[in-house]
C-alpha cells in the first residue's frame, strides 16, 4: 500500500519543490524548471547561474526528499542530517551574490559515510559504542570538499566498523536496503551512501573501500564508484578497517561528477604518509580526461579468470553485451588475458591489522571519545549481533602489525613484497598485450536477498585492487531481472586515473545504463535486462 501512496504524494511535493527552485515560474519569463532528480553538478551550477534555484532552496529540496522517502519506505540509508546545512547554504548564497563566482563544488550536497570524521557532527562508524561522539576536526577529504564549496548534507549508514562487504547493517541505525528492490541488499560496507545517492537524497557521496566497499555498493545501485590508486588520496580522519588497504572516494550517478570529486581530494597530505607516492603524479585537473571518444583505439583486456568464475547467467549476458558495446565504441578488445600465477599470487594477501589500526586511531581522538580501544568496544556490548564473532576474533588474533623493517609483509602496497609481486604480474599481463585496462564484472551475481548471507556470491572487487594498490572503477552495466543493477569494472595501472576516467566516461556516454530506482522516482523509465 505504501508504494501506491508515495508516488502520488511525491508528485505534489516535487511540483512545489521544483517551482520553489524556479523563480522565473512566477514571472513572464519562460524558464525550464530545475529538476532535482538525477541533477548533476553542472546542472545545479547552471540553475544557480540562471537564477532558477538558490543554494538554500536546493538543500531544502534534498532534505524534504530524505524526509519523504528514507524512513517511510524503510530504505534506511541516512543516520542523521546536518542541522547546519541550511545555514551553510545561506552563506554560500550570500557569497555567490557578492562575488558572482561559484566554487568547484559550490553548494553541492554531499552524503558522507559515517566513518568519515565530520567536525561537530556525530561520527560513529555505525557503532553504538561511539554514539554521540562529535570530532573536533574534519577528515582531510571532508575539509577539502568543504573548501571547494560542498555541503555535508547527511551521514549515511554502513556496515558496522566496515566489517561486511555483504550488507550494510549497524547498531546505530539498523539495515539499509537496496532502492532498486527493497527485498535485496545494497552490499557493504558503504551501502548507505550507495542507496542515498542512487535514490537522489544528495548529489554526491563518499564511501570507503578496503576490499569492495565503494565498488560493490555502487555496482548494486547503478552508480559510478572510484577506488583510486592507494596513496592518491588521504585517509586521515577516516575510521580504519585495514589501513594498509583503505581508500576513501566518490560514489556518484555520473563519471563526470565522480571525477570532479576526485579532482578535489587527490594529492599529498602530510597527515597521511602514504600520499607521498602521489607527488608528481596528480594532473592539474582530471576533468580534461572526460572524452566521449576515449575508447577509440583503446586496448582493453578481458579477465576471464574472474568473469568466468561461476557467473550468474544474466550477469554473464550483460558482461558479454558490455564487451560488444566496447567494440562498437571503438575499443580493441583482447579476450582471455591471463595473469601468470594468479592463484598463488592472490592467495594470502589479507592481514589482520584491525586491532592495531583501530587502537591507534581511537588514541588520536582525545578524552571525549566514548571507547579508547578494541577491548573497550567489545566490553561495551554495543554492537550488532552479526559482527560479534569478528570483533572477538580481532581482539584475540595475533598482531600482524608490520615491524620497523623497511621491507616487510602486512605493510602498504609500496613496501610489502607479496603485494609488489602481485602488482608486477598484473602489470606484466597488461604490458604484454599493451592494454590500457582490464575489465570484469564488479559482481558475478545480482544483489542478494535481505537476510540471505548465503546469497553473497561473485564479488570480484576483493581480488586484485585492494592488494596491488591499483585503481579500479565501476560503472553501470545494465540490470538483471528488470531492476537489479550490475556493474562493469575497469582496472588500471598505478596512478593512471586519467585513462580510467576516459574509458568509463566513453562507456557511460555510449550506453546510458543509469536509471533512477522506480519506487523513488516518478520519471524513471523501466529498466531493461540487457541494455
Amino acid at each position: 500500500m505504501l508504494f501506491r501512496i508515495l508516488p502520488a504524494f511525491s508528485s505534489i511535493l516535487f511540483f512545489f519543490l521544483f517551482n520553489s527552485c524556479n523563480p522565473a515560474a512566477n514571472t513572464e519569463a519562460v524558464e525550464e524548471p530545475f529538476e532535482l532528480e538525477e541533477a548533476t553538478i553542472a546542472e545545479i551550477h547552471q540553475a544557480f547561474a540562471a537564477g532558477n534555484c538558490s543554494c538554500e532552496q536546493l538543500v531544502k529540496a534534498y532534505l524534504e526528499r530524505i524526509e519523504t522517502y528514507d524512513q517511510p519506505t524503510k530504505l534506511n540509508a541516512i543516520v542523521l542530517t546536518n542541522p547546519d546545512a541550511l545555514e551553510r547554504a545561506r552563506q554560500l548564497d550570500e557569497e555567490y551574490a557578492r562575488t558572482g563566482q561559484l566554487r568547484k563544488l559550490h553548494c553541492i550536497p554531499l552524503i558522507v559515510k559515517d566513518n568519515y570524521q565530520t567536525e561537530g557532527l556525530q561520527t560513529t562508524a555505525g557503532s553504538l559504542a561511539l554514539k554521540g561522539f562529535e570530532p573536533d576536526e574534519d577528515a582531510y577529504q571532508i575539509k577539502e570538499l568543504k573548501e571547494a564549496g560542498a555541503i555535508v548534507l547527511a551521514k549515511s549508514n554502513m556496515a558496522e566498523w566496515a566489517f561486511s562487504p555483504m550488507v550494510s547493517i549497524s547498531s546505530i541505525a539498523g539495515e539499509t536496503l537496496n532502492p532498486y528492490n527493497l527485498e535485496h541488499v545494497p552490499a557493504g560496507s558503504s551501502g548507505g551512501t550507495a542507496a542515498a545517492v542512487a535514490a537522489n537524497f544528495g548529489t554526491l557521496g563518499l564511501g570507503t573501500d578496503t576490499g569492495n566497499s565503494i565498488r560493490g555498493p555502487s555496482s548494486h545501485t547503478a552508480l559510478v564508484g572510484f577506488r583510486s590508486t592507494l596513496g592518491l588520496t588521504s585517509r586521515h580522519g577516516i575510521v580504519p578497517l585495514y589501513l594498509r588497504n583503505d581508500v576513501g572516494g566518490p560514489m556518484a550517478r555520473t563519471v563526470e561528477d565522480a571525477t570532479k570529486v576526485l579532482e578535489v581530494i587527490a594529492g599529498y597530505d602530510p597527515a597521511d604518509p602514504l600520499t607521498k607516492y602521489s607527488q608528481g603524479k596528480v594532473p592539474e585537473n582530471y576533468t580534461r580526461f572526460l572524452d566521449k571518444d576515449a575508447l577509440k583505439g583503446a586496448r582493453i583486456g578481458v579477465l576471464r579468470t574472474l568473469s568466468e568464475d561461476n557467473p550468474h547467467p544474466k550477469v554473464k549476458a550483460l558482461f558479454e553485451q558490455a564487451i560488444a558495446d566496447l567494440r562498437s565504441l571503438g575499443a580493441i578488445v583482447v579476450d582471455s588475458v591471463e595473469i601468470h600465477n594468479f592463484d598463488s599470487l592472490s592467495r594470502n594477501q589479507w592481514c589482520d591489522v584491525f586491532k592495531h589500526d583501530i587502537n591507534e586511531y581511537l588514541a588520536t581522538l582525545g578524552e571525549e571519545v566514548p571507547v579508547k580501544n578494541l577491548e573497550e568496544i567489545v566490553a561495551s556490548g554495543k554492537y550488532a549481533p552479526y559482527i560479534e564473532e569478528n570483533l572477538k576474533y580481532f581482539l584475540e588474533a595475533k598482531d600482524q602489525t608490520p615491524t620497523d623493517s623497511s621491507i616487510h609483509e602486512c605493510s602498504d602496497a609500496f613496501t610489502d613484497p607479496r603485494r609488489i609481486a602481485f602488482r608486477n604480474a598484473v602489470r606484466e599481463a597488461m604490458d604484454r598485450h599493451q592494454l590500457g585496462a582490464l575489465i570484469y564484472p564488479s559482481w558475478n551475481h545480482p544483489p542478494a536477498k535481505v537476510g540471505d548471507f548465503e546469497g553473497y556470491k561473485g564479488d570480484n572487487s576483493q581480488l586484485i585492487a585492494p592488494h596491488t594498490g591499483q585503481p579500479a572503477f565501476t560503472v553501470p552495466m545494465g540490470y538483471t531481472d528488470g531492476s537489479l543493477p550490475a556493474g562493469l569494472q575497469f582496472l588500471g595501472r598505478m596512478f593512471d586515473e586519467p585513462t580510467l576516467i576516459g574509458y568509463t566516461y566513453a562507456y557511460e556516454q555510449g550506453t546510458q545504463h543509469r536509471k533512477p530506482p522506480r519506487q523513488f522516482s516518478e520519471s524513471a523509465a523501466p529498466a531493461k535486462e540487457d541494455r
